[in-house]
């Protein structure tokens, strides 16, 4: 199965009309994508991430899902996190909740 995700940066500004068909696209392989969840730590986040996680499950194949969690809400992710986020998965996502 070779499937297509097309990764939104919501930061980014948005791209001019018609610059998305030119947009890079990371293919799917047979095994599936490596889902890295980064927890923000705020309220009913680990709620809505897991939403996300069953909602990307459904769509397309994932060979494994590593879930981290900040230890503090206002500050940013420790290097260790991120670093392990890197080397376990292909694709991060990460959210905010109350």
């Amino acid at each position: 199965m070779n499937q297509c995700i097309r990764l939104v940066i919501p930061a980014a500004p948005v791209p001019a009309q018609g610059a998305g068909d030119n947009a890079a696209q990371r293919r799917v392989g047979e095994k599936g994508i490596r889902l890295g969840v980064l927890d923000n730590s705020k309220g009913n986040a680990d709620h809505l991430l897991q939403m996300i996680v069953e909602g990307v499950r459904a769509q397309i194949p994932l060979a494994s899902v590593y879930f981290s969690r900040k230890p503090f809400v206002s500050m940013a992710a420790p290097p260790e996190i991120l670093d392990k986020l890197a080397l376990e998965a292909d694709i991060v996502i990460s959210a905010m909740a109350d």
